[in-house]
């Protein structure tokens, strides 16, 4: 196990981490934004949203799922602000929030794909 031999803390290091450590709220939403992110069929549909503005009907034909299944998993992205939608006419098109969810989203490709 890689631990420390010694029982000693950095009093300095603790307090300026201290000092910079966000709110219990924002760190519950970052939380919950990654826990969301550890279903398959959820990184699917985010991966879909970074390359095309997609409907649920698009969404469950590329996924081979149902649109109920998917309208779920959508509820709950757009409830963490992971996605955004626009209705057109009759049709309503999900795509990824904002740049920060693409810049997420490809980070943590780039970063998995790097592992192999």
């Amino acid at each position: 196990m890689h631990i420390c031999e010694v029982d000693y803390f950095d009093p300095r290091k603790v307090a300026s981490v201290k000092k910079r450590f966000k709110p219990e709220r924002t760190i519950q939403l970052l939380a919950e934004t990654f826990k969301v992110l550890g279903d398959s069929t959820r990184v699917k549909i985010l991966f879909a949203l970074s390359l095309e503005e997609l409907c649920v009907c698009d969404l469950a034909n590329l996924l081979g799922t149902s649109k109920s299944n998917v309208s779920h998993q959508l509820r709950l992205l757009r409830n963490l602000r992971l996605v955004k939608y626009r209705r057109q006419g009759k049709m309503v098109y999900y795509s990824l929030d904002d740049d920060h969810i693409r810049n997420l989203f490809k980070e943590g490709l780039r970063h998995v794909e790097e592992s192999r």
